[in-house]
């Protein structure tokens, strides 16, 4: 069988598959971004969906986090993560109208706490020339770090989680996915979510809690030499489907699939859970 591969700037990509007895077409909707960052998709016809929602026919996650042992997900650290750290909250960021709360949330919290934004955010200015020094600060001189999404959509977590929260020697505070989408995808332990407080304030009390209490600061650090980030091998995954024998299909209303209701929220989590419709 040969396949031949064409990528639409749209975000579809079409292969064709053709041999001596058939001939048809895939219509795969790859995204990246979530629905707030792309375009509408109407009247099309889409066999597959690969986008980072566990949902999607491919799943294409922008980290993907796998134990050694599915039984051990924590183990004991002879290093203290909260030595010498003489700062509490730091967050870099240059997005300043994102589709959530994150910039209204993040002044609230600095009412409480120290929150030191870098950026064209913030009164702080770290260069992304200088990426490495910035991530060298973080891991010396703060606690935490806000790991906070432009958008609060299903299954979106992105970089700003992965590599530059849990990829250095800072606790991160997230907004963004659903906390539950957190918990499937995150190392057990290995973050603090916005909504499991009531209030910025809230969270500021804990993250108090945490800055007096080095035991209770580096539990959140058992992850750590559990397990590793592995590589999906995206492509490899779209080529065996290519070559698996599996009936066609399509989406009624991708579109829907893709940006329907509950797919994303402009409050929090919190917020939405409450306020939408109990299913019996």
């Amino acid at each position: 069988m040969q396949l031949t591969r064409r990528i639409c700037k749209s975000g579809f990509i079409i292969f064709n598959k053709n041999s001596l007895c058939d001939f048809w077409q895939v219509w795969m909707l790859y995204f990246l971004e979530c629905p707030y960052h792309t375009q509408s998709v109407k009247s099309a016809l889409i066999n597959w969906t690969a986008t980072y929602r566990r949902d999607s026919d491919i799943v294409a996650p922008y980290e993907r986090w796998q134990y050694y042992d599915s039984s051990v997900m924590q183990i004991p650290q002879t290093f203290n993560y909260a030595a010498n750290k003489t700062k509490k909250v730091a967050w870099f960021v240059s997005n300043c109208h994102p589709r959530n709360q994150r910039m209204h949330y993040a002044r609230e919290l600095s009412k409480y706490i120290q929150v030191d934004i870098y950026g064209a955010c913030g009164s702080l200015r770290c260069p992304r020339s200088q990426s490495q020094t910035c991530f060298d600060m973080l891991d010396e001189d703060y606690k935490f770090y806000l790991a906070f999404e432009n958008s609060n959509c299903k299954d979106y977590i992105t970089e700003k989680f992965f590599v530059n929260g849990l990829g250095h020697n800072v606790l991160p505070i997230v907004m963004g996915a659903h906390p539950t989408d957190y918990a499937r995808s995150a190392p057990y332990r290995s973050y603090i979510h916005v909504d499991e407080f009531e209030s910025p304030k809230e969270l500021a009390e804990y993250l108090h809690r945490l800055d007096r209490d080095d035991d209770l600061y580096n539990s959140y650090f058992r992850w750590k030499g559990t397990g590793e980030f592995i590589n999906t091998f995206f492509w490899c995954r779209v080529c065996a489907m290519l070559h698996d024998d599996r009936p066609p299909k399509y989406y009624k209303d991708v579109n829907e699939w893709w940006r329907g209701d509950g797919v994303c929220t402009t409050s929090s989590w919190r917020e939405h859970d409450l306020t939408r419709p109990q299913t019996t």
